[in-house]
């Protein structure tokens, strides 16, 4: 038992100074051949197995996060421009016009106007269960792929902790080969422990920046999907005080 906890002790003080080395070096490569030549460098030493498929979840959350983004941007709606186009035409009766309006707008907002105003001849009732149903319908189109963006988040340290326990498990084995706890003999595996777990990290922290980015704007869509809807509402009743007596 005293041999296992003296075997952990001087892993540990290895892996501090395996840390202290790999911090240095990767600053020191920085410094010779730019970022881009010390990334590719660490990439190689941290193992294409494990490396690749952190590459591969950064690029995977990244396509789904300009996905997100594209659609999200094609969202949105130029809402107070809609609805005043939409209340002229419903002032003059024109219930054609208002629904020419919101189906030649893109967006949600006009979609879900459009539903609304398919229905105004069929009662207030009916008008507002149809925006809230289609509401509903509009607002879990903004939110796909949301779930797969949260996936890659929590997948990328996950894989990279893998690579470390991976990387620990290669610097015992070699601790066993050769009867040495020296750092030079653990190097090696605690340095593929050490850039694998920062590459995870690395590639959280950027998808992650973007999610939140994405329900930033996914937030304001949604609001303004609210509002939007008690307005068409609005202008539903007052077309119906007006025209419906």
């Amino acid at each position: 038992m005293k041999k296992l906890f003296a075997k952990a002790f001087l892993g540990l003080c290895a892996l501090g100074t395996s840390t202290v080395a790999f911090a240095q070096e990767a600053a020191d490569q920085v410094i010779e051949g730019g970022i881009h030549h010390a990334l590719k460098t660490k990439f190689i030493e941290g193992g294409a197995d494990f490396m690749s498929l952190v590459a591969i979840a950064l690029i995977l959350g990244l396509a789904f996060c300009l996905e997100r983004i594209i659609y999200l941007n094609l969202a949105e709606t130029d809402t107070d421009k809609l609805l005043s186009g939409i209340e002229d035409a419903l002032d003059k009766g024109d219930v054609e016009g208002a629904k020419a309006i919101a189906r030649d707008t893109r967006g949600p907002i006009a979609s879900i106007a459009y539903q609304g105003l398919m229905r105004i001849d069929q009662g207030i009732d009916v008008v507002e269960k149809s925006i809230i149903s289609y509401g509903g319908v509009q607002g879990g189109l903004l939110e796909k792929n949301l779930s797969w963006i949260t996936l890659f988040i929590a997948m990328a340290p996950s894989l990279g902790f893998l690579g470390t326990v991976i990387g620990m498990i290669m610097a015992f084995d070699k601790i066993e080969q050769v009867g040495d706890i020296s750092p030079t003999v653990v190097a090696g595996g605690m340095k593929v422990a050490l850039i694998t777990t920062v590459g995870g990290l690395i590639v959280a922290l950027i998808l992650q920046i973007f999610y939140n980015y994405l329900l930033s704007k996914l937030e304001a869509i949604l609001n303004k999907m609210e509002d939007a809807s008690i307005s068409l509402i609005d202008l539903v009743i007052k077309y119906n005080l007006k025209y419906k007596k």
